[in-house]
């Protein structure tokens, strides 16, 4: 009987662990089906405000849509280049032990402590000496740059790469299988997992990054979504269905990447690596 009291006990404080945690996404969701009046009174119901509401979104001067091809390209380049070098400088720092790159990768783990906004100066004078150039100040790739290549990715490559065979590795080279190949054609295929719990944080990030566009992008066209989202709140009379509508059309991409690769992203970050 006390057993059926204490699970009766975890249900429902789970439960009402899981509502304050859901709740948020359906004031969001209700948000975006009234008016701006019915938002700030606290309206907790469906209205007929939706279509408005998205029409105002992408027919105000704002030029959301275009925020939201900004995003996608700047978010899917980094996710590329990132996954790419990063996974590469973490193989290499597991697969090619020495004291030297123990001593490299000790100092990357060093600059994790670094917050960005200490290096914000520096990355703004260091790229506005490149202005002229496609990483110049006030174009996209200049967001792009400073992300593909993070210290915690290296290290959550090298991490997973630990439990990655090392016999496969000898076997290939007796095989006369190159060190490129080896990369390409054994490593990536067997560490998707990896890659795809890497591909979603590095995706989310570049996503919702904030301060760094605000700094480096100074024209209306070249503005990301989250730099949008925050002009609609500063405005004198925010719309907040229109607010809401934009919270919920930016989420979606994030939502429907994490939906894809759920699974393979839990297996990631547990460091399952297949043979």
């Amino acid at each position: 009987m006390s057993k059926k009291i204490a699970a009766s006990f975890k249900y429902i404080f789970l439960s009402v662990i899981s509502f304050i945690s859901v709740f948020p996404f359906i004031w969001m969701l209700l948000g975006t089906t009234n008016k701006s009046i019915d938002i700030t009174t606290g309206t907790l119901k469906l209205g007929n405000q939706l279509i408005i509401n998205l029409r105002h979104l992408f027919e105000s001067d704002l030029n959301f849509s275009r925020s939201l091809l900004n995003s996608a390209f700047i978010a899917l380049l980094t996710t590329i280049f990132a996954l790419l070098i990063s996974s590469m400088a973490g193989y290499g720092f597991e697969i090619y032990r020495s004291k030297a790159k123990d001593r490299i990768f000790n100092l990357l783990l060093l600059s994790m402590m670094i917050p960005f906004s200490a290096m914000m100066i520096a990355l703004y004078r260091m790229f506005s000496k490149l202005s002229g150039t496609p990483f110049g100040l006030n174009t996209l790739f200049v967001v792009i740059a400073p992300s593909v290549s993070t210290a915690f990715l290296i290290f959550f490559f090298r991490q997973n790469a630990k439990a990655f065979p090392k016999s496969l590795v000898e076997a290939a080279r007796i095989d006369g299988l190159g060190e490129f190949k080896i990369f390409t054609k054994i490593y990536m295929p067997a560490a998707k997992n990896t890659y795809a719990a890497a591909a979603i944080i590095t995706f989310m990030s570049s996503w919702n990054n904030y301060l760094w566009p605000l700094i480096a992008l100074q024209s209306p066209e070249k503005r990301t979504v989250p730099l949008i989202l925050s002009a609609m709140g500063n405005s004198y009379r925010p719309d907040f269905g229109m607010i809401m509508s934009g919270i919920v059309v930016s989420t979606l991409p994030i939502a429907v990447l994490f939906f894809i690769l759920q699974r393979q992203f839990v297996q990631g970050m547990l460091g399952s690596v297949k043979g």
